[in-house]
């Protein structure tokens, strides 16, 4: 497919988003290699979305199936309709995940865009029979960086399916990013740099637990406490402009 036709669209943000579909792509691309370059992900592991509206159509890019983060080109990410995702003639297959990607832009109008990583430390944390069962406590208040009191672990489901899109989204509801058992974690933002950064966080707070818990049970924050931390997060975000 030639990047030559690419035209403008309309991303989640006109204010924070790319101006056009190929500075779009260009911008998924940097977040998939950077992701690696953090560790995050690795081979063609994990994908990376945006949500990106074609005319009267709602729809996202998305990274395809397969391919490594030095193999992507602008060519390779793949435009899918929100309400009928079918990839346009020639085009790559779209991620394994792309329900994921689809469920959560339907179910949550803010999110502008998505990263799913096997990052190490969430990853290992998700196969617990605990961190499945009651997620990851607020041992620390950046755990309210995803948006609540604790980390959820969504249910595990096969990868790819409808099945586990659901389940994902059910740990996403009120939260901006959560762990996926037996599997590794999904983060949301207004753009792909904050999905990305979300990301690291999740994976960053996931090796901090798993350090702590090596040394013995932590002293968790309270109900009052994480409240309070959350409303600073939102008063930031507010003066931000986020």
């Amino acid at each position: 497919m030639s990047v030559a036709g690419f035209g403008t669209g309309a991303p989640a943000s006109s204010r924070t988003g790319p101006e056009t579909e190929l500075a779009a792509r260009t911008a998924i691309i940097a977040a998939y290699r950077r992701a690696q370059e953090l560790g995050i992900n690795q081979g063609s592991a994990g994908n990376v979305s945006l949500r990106w509206h074609r005319g009267g159509l709602t729809g996202m890019l998305v990274t395809p199936a397969g391919l490594g983060a030095d193999e992507l080109g602008a060519a390779d990410i793949v435009w899918l309709g929100l309400d009928d995702p079918q990839p346009e003639a020639g085009a790559r297959a779209p991620s394994s995940e792309w329900r994921l990607h689809r469920d959560l832009y339907l179910a949550r109008p803010e999110f502008g865009a998505l990263v799913h990583a096997h990052s190490s430390f969430a990853a290992s944390l998700s196969c617990l029979p605990a961190v499945q069962a009651q997620g990851i406590p607020a041992f620390h208040y950046m755990i309210a960086v995803a948006g609540g009191d604790d980390l959820r672990c969504s249910r595990y489901e096969t990868f790819g399916t409808q099945e586990l899109s659901a389940a994902v989204v059910a740990a996403m509801i009120g939260r901006r990013a959560c762990l996926m058992a037996n599997h590794g974690q999904a983060a949301a933002g207004a753009t792909v740099s904050a999905a990305l950064a979300l990301a690291l966080e999740v994976e960053t707070l996931c090796r901090m637990y798993a350090q702590v818990c090596q040394l013995g049970a932590p002293q968790l924050l309270d109900a009052a406490e994480m409240a309070r931390v959350r409303a600073r997060f939102a008063a930031r975000a507010a003066s931000a402009g986020t």
